[in-house]
Parts: structure tokens; C-alpha cells; sequence
């Protein structure tokens, strides 16, 4: 079992038919922090966001993408992290001046917060909500599978000089094939989970943790998946984009230098249009199909 970063690492605690999945990120979360000129409170809570939105991925046993949506009219307008079941990762965060030292969720204005599934073999995409009636992220995903899964889970996520990491343990139904239920393991293990430090989760190695936390559980490390940022934008994408606006406000958008500038917000890559390319966009568009029909 390698002990690098970037890595989701499940395990399973046999002495209470508890799963686990841990997620320490460090190269992945500088990319993603490097983009923009993010304030400390904002650093927080978005690098918490992206190991949890690989953290969330650690159960899903499709082809796709799980993200993590926070939307409001308060200080954080926006944070959103995404991980696909392979992986990559990508995340954002946009925000409104001044800040405080810390982003409090249950404060901010018409909060909502949202964790969306997208299947990418039959298009699927399911999305569920949660009241923000916490202030802190982990309390709202656990939130999340209690309403929407009724599965005890315990979420422990933190953030540090150029690393996050995240902790999840759920009790399994029936034992799930794991171990014995044991009536006051998930009671054991949650008091357990709550001890760690936020310095362990950081910088330990996913078996020493796991040893120094569950040492009497019968932990077991199970497979590992690397993590790594990620953008899928391109200038196909941006193209459709444009082509979406309408030639009206795409034309609009032309600055000075005759050329439209789109930025991609989540790895900062810029794409030009100048007046030809966006005529070439238009004109795609509204050539018919030639027909091979014969009269």
C-alpha cells in the first residue's frame, strides 16, 4: 500500500461492520488553490469541499461525476468541487468582500447545498438537497446521507498548509458482509473518529491512522485510487458555449480587439474568438445537413 498523497484509500473495521473511506490530498488541492487569489476562510472550505467530493466518490460503482454545490447571496456566492470515479478533480470558489476569519454556512443568505450524482453511460443526474442548518461542511453531508440514505455516517474533514483530507465511517446494514454486528460498535467507532486531530489526518499515512485510531477494530486498508486536478474544458466546449448564447450575445461580447476572451474559472486556460471565428461558429450551425436523397 503506497503512503503518497492524492489518494483515496478504502478500509473496513471488521469489530462493528464499519466501512471507511479516507482522502488525503496535496498536489491535486495546490493546483485547484493555485487558480485563484483565494482568502484563507475561502482555502478552507473550498479544500474541504474537494476532499470531500472525493471522499463521496469512494461508494459509486458507475462511470461518472460527484459534486459538491454551495450557493448563496452571503459571502460565499459559490463553492463547487467535483471528482469523477476516475479521479480527476476540479474545484472553485467565488466570493463577495470583505470576508470574515471564517466562513459560518448556517449564516449565509439563501444557502443551499447540493450533492449531484451524473451517470456519463445513460446521462442520468440525480441531486439531492439539504437544509443548511449547520455551520460546518462535514455536519451538512452527514446530513445528506441521513436523509437521503438513512445510513449512520460519521464525516471528519480538514485543511492545512497545502493539504485537506477527509475522513468518512458508516455503519453497514446487516453487516454488509464485513463483520458481526456488534449493538455498540457504531457508538465505539464515532467516539474514535472524533478523537483525531486534525495534524493526523494531514500528514499520517493512511495505514499508520488507521492503526493509531481503530488499533483494536481489526482494520483493514483495502484497494487504493490516485486523485489528481483535472479540467475537461477545450475549445469545442467553449465553442458550444457560445454557440448556446446566440450569435447576438456572442457578437456582444467582442472587446475592443475584436476578439472574445473566455476564461475557464476552475484551471484559468484562455480561449480567443475573434469576428471570423464566431461567424464560423454561426454558419456551422445554419448549414443544413447535405441530403443524398434522389428525386
Amino acid at each position: 500500500m503506497t503512503n503518497s498523497r492524492d489518494h483515496l484509500h478504502r478500509f473496513v473495521l471488521q469489530n462493528g461492520a464499519i466501512r471507511g473511506v479516507l482522502v488525503q490530498l496535496e498536489l491535486a488541492w495546490q493546483e485547484v488553490a493555485s487558480r485563484a487569489a483565494y482568502p484563507a476562510a475561502i482555502r478552507d472550505v473550498l479544500g474541504k469541499a474537494l476532499a470531500a467530493s472525493a471522499m463521496l466518490t469512494g461508494n459509486i460503482k458507475f462511470r461518472g461525476n460527484l459534486s459538491v454545490q454551495f450557493k448563496s447571496d452571503g459571502d460565499l456566492r459559490l463553492l463547487f468541487a467535483q471528482c469523477s470515479n476516475d479521479g480527476d478533480l476540479r474545484g472553485l470558489a467565488q466570493w463577495r468582500a470583505p470576508l470574515a476569519d471564517s466562513i459560518d454556512l448556517a449564516r449565509q443568505e439563501a444557502a443551499v447545498f447540493a450533492i449531484t450524482i451524473e451517470h456519463a453511460d445513460n446521462g442520468q443526474r440525480y441531486q439531492g438537497t439539504v437544509p443548511v442548518e449547520s455551520s460546518e461542511l462535514a455536519q451538512l453531508i452527514e446530513g445528506y446521507f441521513s436523509q437521503s440514505e438513512q445510513l449512520p455516517t460519521q464525516v471528519i474533514l480538514a485543511c492545512g498548509e497545502g493539504r485537506c483530507a477527509a475522513l468518512m465511517v458508516q455503519r453497514v446494514a446487516d453487516g454488509g458482509g464485513i463483520g458481526e454486528l456488534d449493538p455498540d460498535g457504531w457508538n465505539r467507532i464515532r467516539h474514535l473518529t472524533s478523537t483525531v486531530r486534525e495534524s493526523e489526518l494531514l500528514d499520517l499515512s493512511a495505514q499508520t491512522l488507521l492503526t493509531r485510531l481503530y488499533h483494536e477494530e481489526d482494520a483493514s486498508l483495502q484497494e487504493s485510487q490516485p486523485l489528481k486536478f483535472a479540467c475537461h474544458c477545450s475549445r469545442e466546449r467553449v465553442s458550444a458555449v457560445l454557440r448556446n448564447l446566440g450569435r447576438e450575445e456572442a457578437t456582444a461580447a467582442l472587446q475592443q480587439d475584436g476578439k472574445v476572451e473566455v476564461i475557464c474559472e476552475f484551471c484559468n486556460s484562455h480561449y480567443h474568438f475573434d469576428r471570423i471565428d464566431l461567424a464560423q461558429l454561426f454558419l456551422e450551425i445554419a448549414a443544413p445537413p447535405s441530403s443524398q436523397a434522389t428525386h
